[in-house]
């Protein structure tokens, strides 16, 4: 099993950054990849990056430029460096990490992008 902690989202300007966190503990050796994903109101999930254990990254192109995805593999922690937010933004965001067998999802975390 593993479990997913996500931090660090909150109300920002349109323009402004957030930096987001998830710590990811139990069964860390079966992580391969991990990801953020976003679900605003009314729409479904969708991803917004993901990294490989080897450094790896994937952006959605709503994204790409503005956000960056990093990990630290000592920390068990991946981040999600949000920049240049807009409006559109605005969404609850999720950590998931993959391993072979199963997905798993931290609680998510609410970013609110004000015009």
């Amino acid at each position: 099993q593993v479990q997913l902690v996500e931090s660090g989202g909150g109300l920002v300007q349109a323009g402004g950054s957030l930096r987001l966190s998830c710590a990811a503990s139990g069964s860390i050796f079966s992580i391969n990849a991990m990801g953020w994903y976003r679900q605003a109101p009314g729409k479904q999930r969708q991803l917004v990056a993901t990294i490989t254990s080897g450094g790896i990254t994937n952006y959605a192109a709503s994204v790409k430029g503005r956000f960056t995805i990093s990990r630290d593999n000592a920390k068990n922690t991946a981040y999600l460096q949000m920049n240049s937010l807009k409006p559109d933004d605005t969404a609850v965001y999720y950590c998931n990490a993959n391993t072979v067998t199963k997905y798993y999802w931290g609680q998510g975390t609410q970013v609110t992008v004000s015009s």
